[in-house]
């Protein structure tokens, strides 16, 4: 069975380029021709990497750490290829993508309205593919809140679809009220096809920070809990000040890595809270008005909504879910989804 998987597999972002590898590996590894699907504009590209280069804007990159996000950058091109992956054709002809048996959109915020150059495009909702069964996996409206709602127009694209699944609960009610289906809630690919385990990173005791804008509240909490425990603070992808180390020019297979040889892990962003709970270290995350909706539904899927914290959470707390192992029950809830998420699949491919 030929699939074509539609989603955001040249981000430069590691969740992004996580989600689509784990995603398409896994079926394949179900015997099914799965490939990204390897749509392509010039202007996404160049707004792509301005945002690889500039992450953090309206405050500007040192010149110093240019290079190091070219190094990044350069990883990533690297791993992008190495994907099996589609003859490629425009983003704005959903026509000359080819024809498959089945197109699987998603996962990542690929319905999110409000993404700023992937929003509102008609090929993640469908249009104009060629192919015998249209179904989504872990798609997500991103920070599309569901009390927007959907205009009529891209309610109709998405009542079109054959099956239909999402990773959060914002999402489900987006589907649900907009076009009177329930879609399935599955895991996140990276949760449903775990990547190989990397090999240990060497080195001194460490807690891993990912992300970035975070508000200083949280990062004087994790400042005093390193401090306090001998722990170095390594800031992976991006820079941050306050952290003793800054490993911005790592690639995926180093995030990876980073995340599960960590002694704790935290962050703001969705990708964070998934590589620890993958790798089983323990975690904080700070709210992110962007990232809030798919953070806040993951940990209430699992119930890991003690693991976000607020201004107010106190430094036993941090101790309390930084220096102990996660709990138990959480291997148990990912297993169960598990087994939901693959009876979704099996009603897309049989």
């Amino acid at each position: 069975m030929r699939v074509g998987v539609l989603t955001f597999h040249r981000c430069v972002n590691y969740g992004s380029y996580w989600q689509a590898r784990c995603l398409v590996e896994g079926l394949r590894a179900r015997g099914l021709d799965a490939v990204l699907l390897d749509h392509d504009a010039e202007y996404v590209r160049r707004v792509e990497w301005r945002c690889a280069f500039q992450p953090t804007l309206p405050v500007r990159t040192p010149r110093a750490d240019l290079p190091l996000y070219a190094a990044k950058g350069r990883k990533f091109l690297a791993a992008f290829d190495a994907l099996p992956q589609s003859p490629r054709f425009p983003l704005d002809h959903p026509e000359e993508a080819g024809s498959y048996d089945v197109v699987l959109v998603g996962s990542d915020e690929v319905w999110n309205f409000r993404h700023p150059w992937y929003g509102y495009k008609p090929l993640f909702f469908g249009t104009d593919l060629r192919t015998g069964r249209l179904a989504s996996y872990a798609a997500s409206f991103g920070n599309h809140d569901a009390a927007q709602g959907i205009e009529p127009g891209w309610a109709e694209k998405l009542a079109a679809f054959d099956c239909l699944s999402v990773r959060d609960e914002n999402s489900r009610t987006l589907i649900r009220e907009s076009i009177g289906r329930e879609p399935s809630l599955v895991l996140d690919p990276c949760l449903q096809f775990p990547p190989p385990a990397p090999e240990p990173v060497e080195g001194t005791p460490y807690l891993a920070v990912y992300g970035h804008g975070f508000p200083n509240w949280f990062a004087a909490q994790l400042r005093t809990w390193a401090d306090k425990n001998a722990r170095r603070v390594v800031s992976i992808g991006y820079r941050n000040d306050w952290a003793d180390e800054q490993l911005i020019e790592a690639g995926p297979e180093e995030f990876s890595a980073l995340i599960a040889s960590a002694d704790a892990v935290a962050t703001n962003f969705f990708h964070g809270c998934v590589f620890a709970l993958l790798h089983q270290r323990p975690f904080v995350s700070a709210p992110s008005a962007y990232r809030f909706n798919k953070v806040r539904d993951l940990a209430a899927l699992l119930g890991a909504e003690r693991h976000i914290v607020f201004e107010a959470t106190g430094a036993e707390d941090y101790a309390a879910l930084l220096g102990a192992p996660l709990d138990p029950p959480f291997q148990d809830r990912i297993a169960a989804m598990r087994v939901q998420s693959d009876d979704y699949l099996r009603t897309v491919f049989g």
